[in-house]
C-alpha cells in the first residue's frame, strides 16, 4: 500500500520531524495540531476558546487538503493542560463534527509544544 504525504499552507507547517498528515489506503492520520496561526507560526492571541477554535480550523484545513473533511473523523485524541477546559472542547467540537461522533480520548498533560493549552490529532476514514 502506497502512502501519500498531505500538506497545506492553510495549516501550520510542521515544527519537527513529521508531516501534517499521511494517507495510507483509505485512512488519513492527521498529526496533532496546536493553536498556531499558519500565517505567523505564532500561538493565537486570546483565551482557551480561541486556541481550541484555531486547532479545529487547522485540522479542518489538513482534512480538506486530504480531499475530505472532519466529518470523516473516526478517532480523535485531545490533550489539555487543564482538563477543566474539556467542556469548551465539547462545545466547539460539535461545530466541526456531527453525529455520530468519532471515538475520542482526552488526556491531561503538564505542557504542550510552544506553550499551547490544547493539542488535537485525529484519524479520518475515507472508505
Amino acid at each position: 500500500m502506497a502512502r501519500q504525504i498531505i500538506h497545506t499552507e492553510r495549516a501550520p507547517a510542521a515544527i519537527g520531524t513529521y508531516s501534517q498528515a499521511v494517507r495510507a489506503g483509505d485512512t488519513v492520520y492527521l498529526s496533532g495540531q496546536v493553536p498556531l496561526d499558519p500565517a505567523t507560526m505564532q500561538l493565537v492571541a486570546g483565551d482557551i476558546e480561541a486556541q481550541i477554535r484555531r486547532v479545529f480550523e487547522n485540522l479542518k484545513a489538513v482534512a480538506e487538503a486530504a480531499g475530505s473533511s472532519l466529518a470523516a473523523t473516526v478517532k480523535m485524541t485531545v490533550w489539555l493542560t487543564d482538563l477543566a477546559h474539556f467542556a469548551k472542547v465539547n462545545e466547539i467540537m460539535a461545530l466541526y463534527c456531527s453525529k455520530p461522533y468519532p471515538a475520542r480520548a482526552a488526556v491531561g498533560v503538564v505542557a504542550l509544544p510552544r506553550g499551547a493549552q490544547v493539542e488535537i490529532e485525529c484519524v479520518l476514514y475515507l472508505g
